[in-house]
């Protein structure tokens, strides 16, 4: 397991470089990566590695806001169901870490799930630097059925981080977020693309190596997730703020939270266009031949279809 403290303080042009390596990396295998071999294995669990920016949650400088950019970050209705979803996901991730017996395997996913606590502990200083009550967190409990647990937490961070690509860009380029905060958080979007593009992979992987006769029972499962998912975004997650009052929390805000992001009318279909091309800029740097999540991309494709052609150079 990594520990922060061990890693050095890093200068400027350092920070520069893991940046950078955090963004583009192309693996040493040659040929193609079939799923389930020992070739796209490696290639997955050390593309999961190499590309680990060992920035510090302590020691972000959070940059000081504005009352008006203030008042826009503390009133998104995201922060308790940000915190307690990367509590959740970590917890997740653990556990079924510690059930997969294939020892880089379980490295990476471990890693995966050490790097959404960080995610946590990252949220959770950015809340006390700009003074966001939080509801009492949860007490986070170790699933029982950690393959289900890792799938939900799994495809769902596919799905939030499909369309938070594209609305991160788009508070960006409104100017909702300022630029330095901008700059600050950006490693923690581009880390949602490795944690999505490492389960992508270990789908594949896990398809490959399990025996037929678990396949019909787990397809099965894969489809029941997506279905929990779809329902767990209809409706509304009730919370309790900082106060002690009782607050609706939007499990689907990356979907519909573009109107709080931005003073422009923005339509669906240039949401969309906006969405795909991020995460297709986001995945760009990575080795061609690792599987990307293709849901999503799939399902915004199909949509725009239907939907008029979106002006995005005036977006």
């Amino acid at each position: 397991m990594i520990n922060l403290a061990t890693l050095p303080q890093l200068d400027p042009a350092a920070v520069a470089e893991a940046d950078r390596r955090a963004r583009h990396w192309v693996s040493e295998e040659r040929g193609p990566l079939r799923p389930g071999s020992e070739e796209h294995k490696r290639a997955m669990c050390r593309m999961f590695s190499d590309t680990f920016n060992p920035y510090k949650p302590s020691v972000i400088a959070w940059p000081e806001l504005s009352p008006e950019a203030l008042h826009r970050i503390t009133s998104l209705p995201i922060w308790d169901i940000a915190v307690q979803t990367e509590g959740k996901a970590m917890l997740r991730m653990s556990a079924y870490a510690e059930s997969v017996r294939d020892p880089e395997m379980q490295e990476a996913l471990a890693r995966n799930g050490w790097e959404e606590n960080r995610h946590k502990e990252v949220l959770s200083r950015l809340v006390e630097a700009y003074g966001i009550k939080l509801a009492p967190e949860p007490e986070y409990k170790r699933p029982k059925d950690v393959e289900w647990a890792y799938l939900v937490t799994g495809f769902s961070e596919c799905v939030d981080s499909f369309f938070a690509f594209g609305l991160f860009e788009m508070a960006r380029r409104s100017g909702f977020f300022p630029e330095e905060l901008v700059e600050t958080f950006e490693p923690v979007i581009q880390e949602e693309c490795r944690h999505i593009l490492l389960f992508a992979n270990w789908l594949a992987w896990h398809r490959a190596t399990m025996p037929l006769w678990r396949r019909p029972w787990f397809e099965m499962r894969v489809w029941a997730v997506w279905v929990f998912l779809g329902w767990e975004r209809i409706g509304l997650a009730k919370t309790v703020d900082g106060e002690g009052k009782e607050q609706a929390q939007d499990n689907n805000f990356t979907v519909n939270g573009a109107s709080s992001l931005s003073a422009e009318e923005i339509g669906l279909p240039e949401i969309i266009a906006l969405c795909l091309m991020e995460n297709d800029r986001r995945f760009a740097g990575y080795d061609p031949r690792l599987l990307r999540p293709t849901t999503m991309p799939f399902l915004a494709r199909l949509a725009a279809r239907f939907l008029r052609k979106p002006k995005l150079a005036s977006a």
